[in-house]
């Protein structure tokens, strides 16, 4: 067979993932992964990027996903605790948004009802406006809202989530009600982008990786951000725009209730072999996420601080 025939032939074979390195886990036969949210959205986002890093890792056979968007993840939620009870071939995408609508909406099903696997990602979230918007910086933007924070509808993800907490912080900054805010509701990520690209609404909130090919392409412009640092040169953040305002988004996997310690221990070493990969470390930085690697009983109290801290945000806030 000559170098060409070779070339050849190799280009037909089937793609094999790479093998594992000695000690790695062992791969899983397949993993059902449940997404609260519709696509398009950060927790979709997250659950595919597990998919393609464990799956060029040879780490999971074969992964099925559901997307089912509802209650700001909480109708997500409550499905994969009742008919997911005890299967531990199956993950729940999920995070801080869901602690805060959970409680906003005094959901009969929280986070405590499911087992906490790991916390793989933080990002800030973004405030973005339509490319042709008057609104020009954070300050223009900030000050419209003071003088009429009726008037202005702003997108995000759903009622509790972390996009309605960084919108109602800014307007406790501005010394306005976070009630007063006209906070428009959608099913997630996708959706969220499009009504503030076709001008549904005057502005959105969402994690930066739900915009990030949206600003690139020039469809909306960023405003600002919620996070301790610039995500990008030209965008500044809340605080140090003078408002102050800081908060993040955490995302994370869970398995179902009822499944047995053993079957836990082997998700916490497949995400930890998942998060060892050097595909899924250039990920991070291509999606401009923050690692926030927590396993186990530590990634559990974590969880369990974080929904106590929500709970009094909230209720500060007047939304619970």
């Amino acid at each position: 067979m000559n170098r060409r025939s070779l070339i050849a032939a190799a280009a037909a074979l089937p793609f094999l993932p790479l093998p594992r390195p000695a000690g790695a886990a062992e791969a899983l036969p397949g993993l059902n992964i449940l997404v609260p949210a519709a696509p398009g959205g950060g927790w979709d986002g997250l659950g595919r990027a597990i998919e393609h890093v464990a799956t060029q890792a040879g780490l999971v056979g074969r992964f099925q996903f559901e997307n089912l968007p509802g209650g700001a993840g909480t109708v997500g939620l409550a499905r994969f605790v009742t008919q997911r009870r005890g299967k531990a071939d199956s993950l729940l995408v999920a995070g801080s948004s869901v602690v805060g609508s959970a409680i906003a909406s005094k959901s009969p099903v929280s986070l405590k009802d499911v087992v906490p696997v790991a916390r793989l990602t933080e990002e800030a979230a973004v405030i973005v406006v339509p490319a042709n918007s008057e609104f020009r910086d954070i300050r223009q933007f900030a000050e419209a809202l003071r003088a009429e924070p009726r008037g202005i509808p702003i997108a995000g993800a759903g009622g509790g989530t972390v996009d309605h907490v960084v919108l109602c912080l800014l307007f406790k900054a501005l010394g306005r009600k976070a009630l007063e805010a006209q906070f428009v509701s959608f099913p997630g990520g996708g959706a969220t982008q499009s009504a503030v690209i076709g001008a549904q609404v005057k502005a959105a909130v969402a994690g930066w990786s739900e915009f990030s090919e949206q600003m690139a392409a020039g469809r909306v412009r960023a405003l600002a951000t919620s996070g301790t640092r610039r995500l990008h040169p030209d965008v500044p953040t809340l605080r140090e725009s003078g408002y102050d305002v800081t908060t993040t988004n955490w995302r994370g996997i869970f398995a179902a209730p009822g499944v047995p310690a053993a079957s836990q221990r082997t998700l916490v070493d497949f995400v930890t072999a998942l998060h060892a990969t050097p595909a899924w470390a250039e990920l991070l930085k291509t999606r401009g996420w923050d690692d926030a690697f927590l396993t186990g009983q530590d990634f559990a109290a974590f969880v369990a601080k974080d929904q106590a801290d929500t709970e009094s945000v909230l209720k500060e806030l007047g939304l619970a």
